[in-house]
């Protein structure tokens, strides 16, 4: 049975499913796709923290299905951006999952990845599958994956 370990930047699938079909992601309908007859030996959810009763029910929703959700502080900056970037803390969970995965499932369009794609493919013949959005996927993450995986249909709300 194959092994596999999901990570899921919760941020931008959220934003990109939006700007994209004005919908949301649908994480059963994925967690059914992506583990069909897989062993799952690591299954995280990372987003931000606001403290607000809708978040709180989503993470027990990503908690029912099987995620472990981390949470960083929603950061507003003064000038009104804001921070809840998760980019080392998924390279840094991803690298320690690797040598126990035949294949990371990685959820995001961030092309940052692209290289931590690479890096687990030639250390450790760990295979990737990328979910996101076509359009709003970077073209150097949608190459560097084994497998990609456009976000529509059944996997939208």
């Amino acid at each position: 049975m194959e092994k596999v370990a999901i990570f899921v930047d919760v941020q931008n699938i959220y934003y990109t499913t939006r700007q994209c079909y004005q919908k949301h992601f649908n994480y059963s309908a994925f967690w059914q796709q992506a583990t069909a007859g897989k062993q799952v030996v690591a299954a995280i959810a990372y987003a931000t923290d606001r403290g607000d009763s809708k978040q709180l029910g989503f993470q027990q929703i990503l908690k029912n299905i099987g995620f472990t959700v981390k949470l960083k502080p929603y950061i507003q900056r003064r000038d009104g951006t804001s921070k809840g970037d998760w980019d080392v803390g998924i390279t840094l969970d991803v690298m320690d999952y690797a040598a126990q995965a035949d294949r990371i499932v990685l959820l995001s369009g961030d092309g940052d990845f692209e290289l931590l794609l690479q890096k687990v493919r030639n250390d450790f013949a760990t295979a990737s599958d990328v979910y996101g959005v076509h359009s709003l996927t970077a073209p150097a993450l949608i190459q560097s994956a084994d497998n990609f995986i456009a976000i529509a249909g059944a996997l939208l709300l």
